[in-house]
Order: structure tokens, then C-alpha cells, then sequence
């Protein structure tokens, strides 16, 4: 059992060397509507693999909630407009909370509810009505439970609000919308909540393709601009509404509240008519909001302030209404690939698992483990990682863990782009997510 745990042990170190390529500081959308999305099982391992630790639904997928139960992904769970008037009702407020949250906050990290999405910008006035009073409802339900200081409470809102955004210290809401605004300002204010706003250069760049830079829009090297008003210079469109927003909180009597992305993204495909919308241009666009996030750095205006973004989204979805665009937001394809390069590698689980396949390769694991051989000291170098590459079988898997120095490999590899030999580790990683069993008991 020492030998089992040993060598579990530095094939879990391996496992971190290079499967986790990049750590993530985005959060991803999760969203559902399709009808080709692997199991929740499945995506609990590719987000680990990718090492993101914040999801935002749209719902409370209790499917969802049960398959990142004991991990370290903290959620942003949804209240769709549907629930808005009984949210109102704080009985129906509390029974939500006991039927979505408390079965599953002791083992999944719940950590925000967003009460609506989009809400100010339907033609719907009398769900607008709804929204302020549910969201009230909904954090005194949860300070009732003794979860108001574990859980907050917000809601997403579209950049539409903002009556004007150019230059960002000019930053205004809708004349319309006010009544509203204000309202859930001193809300947030209250509950110390932040502010969430749907925010999509894409949409400023099709509508306006003749006016805005591309490049601006794509966090590409541009001029830029500057805000006359602050003498701050911005470099990409997304920071600038960002500060749109700010200062539209600020024109409201509020600096306390903080800002978060709620949503932002690029398609890679779109309708003729939607400018922009392709693969490469989504592959600059989150590919360079991902680095930007790397460097934990502000806006212009806010610039001790880290950006917090969660990016649109994870996988296509193909059963979403509208433009083609809208169905096209994804990162990864629905069987786990990616849908381009951005430096992201994560493995999508060909299976789902269960406890007895767990048993059955703890037993295998235990076999195994008492046979292994020396082949390390027999092969070298490349020659070794073929040999491994080749045999596609659970011995080699501990083959590797045995020669940990495969991690150490890996990074002078990348280090001395040998593209050779990470090809060849890329194969290993490939195998070790075909053996999901194997995985499984590393997760264990």
C-alpha cells in the first residue's frame, strides 16, 4: 500500500506538471442550450484539466451542482426572468433556496446568485418591477438560512443601459432606466454586492465597423484613445466600458460599488451581416483577454482595481435562438476540442465513471503498481517517452508516475521549443484522459 500511495502520489504531481498547461484567473459561462453537451461529470474534469475554479450558470443544475460537489470551483448560480414575481414572495423565495442551494452548498462552492439576466433592456416593464424587490427577497431569504455572508446577491445587466459610453468619464444610464438603477445602486450599496455588466466589444465593432478599430476592439497593438476629460489612455475598447460604467455608477452617487464582467466574448462564426464574427478574430480577442487578466491588472480609471471577468462561454450551443453568432460564443466544441488555439489544453473524459469503476481500478492500480518494471533505466530521453506512447496500456500510466523527472522533461522542452518531444508528451497527456479511470483514482 506504501508502493500504491507513493507512486499515486507523484503521478498526481505529474498530472499537475503538464497537463495544466496555463492556469486561468477568468471564470467561464457554462451555458446549456444544446442538445450534444457532454455530461457534467465530463466537464468537471476538462475544467480541472484547464484549471479554472469559477463557473457561472444560468440556472441551478442540480446535475451541475452534484458533479463539482468536494472541488474547488466556485459557483455563480441564476434565477431565470421566469422566477422574477415569485421571487417576490418570500416563501417561495425561501423554498427555492432550500430545494437549489442548501442540499448542495456544504459540498459545491456557491458563492453568488444572480437574480434575473438582461432584465432593464426587455420591453417587459412589469418584470423590471419585479426585479428590485426579488433580489431583496432572495438575500433575505438566504440571511435567514445564515448564508447572506456566504452567498451574494446581483444581477447581470446588458450594456445596454448606458445611454452614453465615449469618452468612458462621460459614462451615463438610460434617462428611462433610472428609477430602476438607482434603486439596485443603493442595493448593491447595502449588501456590499458588485455590479454585473454584460459587456461585448463585438457588438460596438459590427454595428460600427467603418468607425472602431478592429484592432482597438481585439486588444490588438492601436493608437488607442484618450479620455480628454482624465488624460487616461486606453488601449482596448473593453476597459474603456468598463470605466463607462463606473463612471455612470459614480454619476449616481455611488464609488463603493465594484464592477464585474458578467459576460464577454467573440463568436467565431456569424451571419453575413455580422462583421467580424471569425474564428480569428475570437482567438485574438480571448486569447489577448487572457493574458491581460495574467498581468492582474486594472483600468485605466480603477487601476488598483483587478479586472474580473467571466468569458462567453464554454461550448457552442446549438439549440440557442437568433443569429448564427449566437451559437458560436464557445471555446470548445461540444466533444471537448477546442475551437481555436488560445493556449488553452484541457481533456474532455471519453466516459462517465462510477463508484465501482473507481473500486475496479483501485484493485487494477494495486496489481499493477506490484509489477512494474524498470524500463526507465533500460530506454532514455525520447527514446523512453515513445516506448510509454506506444504501449497505450494502465502499466504505463505508472511507468510515468514512477520517472517523475517527465514533468522537469516537459518544461525544458517548452523551454527549448523541442517540439519532438512535446509532441510526444502531448500524446502521453492524451492517453492519461483516454484512461479515465486512471483519473479518476488520482482524483480520489
Amino acid at each position: 500500500m506504501a508502493t500504491l500511495c507513493r507512486v499515486l502520489l507523484l503521478l498526481l504531481i505529474f498530472s499537475d506538471s503538464f497537463v495544466s498547461i496555463r492556469s486561468v484567473g477568468v471564470g467561464i459561462n457554462y451555458g446549456q442550450i444544446a442538445n450534444n453537451l457532454p455530461a457534467p461529470s465530463r466537464v468537471a474534469f476538462l475544467l480541472s484539466s484547464l484549471n479554472i475554479s469559477r463557473v457561472k450558470l444560468y440556472d441551478a443544475d442540480p446535475n451541475v451542482l452534484s458533479a463539482f460537489a468536494n472541488t474547488d470551483v466556485e459557483f455563480v448560480i441564476g434565477l431565470g426572468n421566469e422566477y422574477l414575481q415569485k421571487m417576490s414572495d418570500p416563501v417561495q423565495a425561501q423554498a427555492w433556496l432550500q430545494q437549489h442551494v442548501k442540499p448542495y452548498i456544504s459540498q459545491t462552492k456557491i458563492k453568488c446568485i444572480t437574480v434575473g439576466n438582461e432584465v432593464l433592456t426587455g420591453n417587459n416593464t412589469q418584470l423590471m418591477s419585479y426585479l428590485l424587490p426579488a433580489m431583496q427577497t432572495v438575500n433575505g431569504a438566504l440571511a435567514n438560512l445564515g448564508l447572506s455572508k456566504e452567498i451574494f446577491v446581483t444581477t447581470a445587466h446588458s450594456f445596454g443601459i448606458l445611454a452614453n459610453s465615449f469618452p468612458p468619464s462621460t459614462g451615463a444610464f438610460r434617462q428611462d432606466l433610472a428609477e430602476y438603477i438607482q434603486s439596485i445602486l443603493n442595493f448593491h450599496s447595502q449588501t456590499h454586492s458588485p455590479f454585473l455588466i454584460n459587456a461585448y466589444p463585438f457588438f460596438a465593432y459590427k454595428d460600427n465597423p467603418d468607425e472602431i478599430s478592429l484592432s482597438y476592439a481585439l486588444f490588438q497593438p492601436s493608437p488607442g484613445m484618450v479620455d480628454t476629460n482624465t488624460n487616461l489612455h486606453y488601449d482596448n475598447m473593453l476597459y474603456a466600458q468598463i470605466d463607462a460604467v463606473y463612471s455612470a455608477i459614480k454619476a449616481m452617487g455611488h464609488t463603493e460599488i465594484q464592477v464585474k464582467v458578467s459576460e464577454t466574448g467573440w463568436p467565431s462564426k456569424g451571419d453575413p451581416n455580422e462583421v467580424g464574427a471569425t474564428p480569428e478574430n475570437a482567438r485574438l480577442y480571448n486569447g489577448n483577454l487572457l493574458k491581460r487578466i495574467e498581468q492582474d491588472q486594472g483600468t485605466p480609471a480603477k487601476p488598483s482595481v483587478p479586472v474580473d471577468i467571466y468569458v462567453f462561454a464554454l461550448f457552442n450551443e446549438d439549440l440557442k435562438p437568433g443569429p448564427i453568432s449566437e451559437r458560436n460564443y464557445g471555446l470548445f466544441y461540444p466533444d471537448g476540442s477546442p475551437v481555436y488555439n488560445i493556449g488553452l489544453q484541457g481533456y474532455l473524459p471519453r466516459m462517465e465513471y462510477s463508484a465501482s469503476k473507481k473500486n475496479l481500478c483501485l484493485y487494477t492500480a494495486q496489481l499493477t503498481c506490484f509489477g512494474l518494471f524498470d524500463s526507465y533505466f533500460l530506454l532514455s530521453g525520447n527514446a523512453f517517452l515513445k516506448f510509454i506512447a506506444s504501449s497505450r496500456s494502465i502499466t504505463a500510466m505508472f511507468l510515468i508516475a514512477k520517472t517523475y523527472p517527465i514533468g522537469r522533461e516537459y518544461r525544458e522542452a517548452k523551454d527549448g521549443e523541442n517540439n519532438e518531444t512535446l509532441k510526444i508528451l502531448s500524446e502521453l497527456c492524451t492517453i492519461v484522459y483516454d484512461y479515465i479511470d486512471t483519473i479518476v483514482l488520482i482524483k480520489m
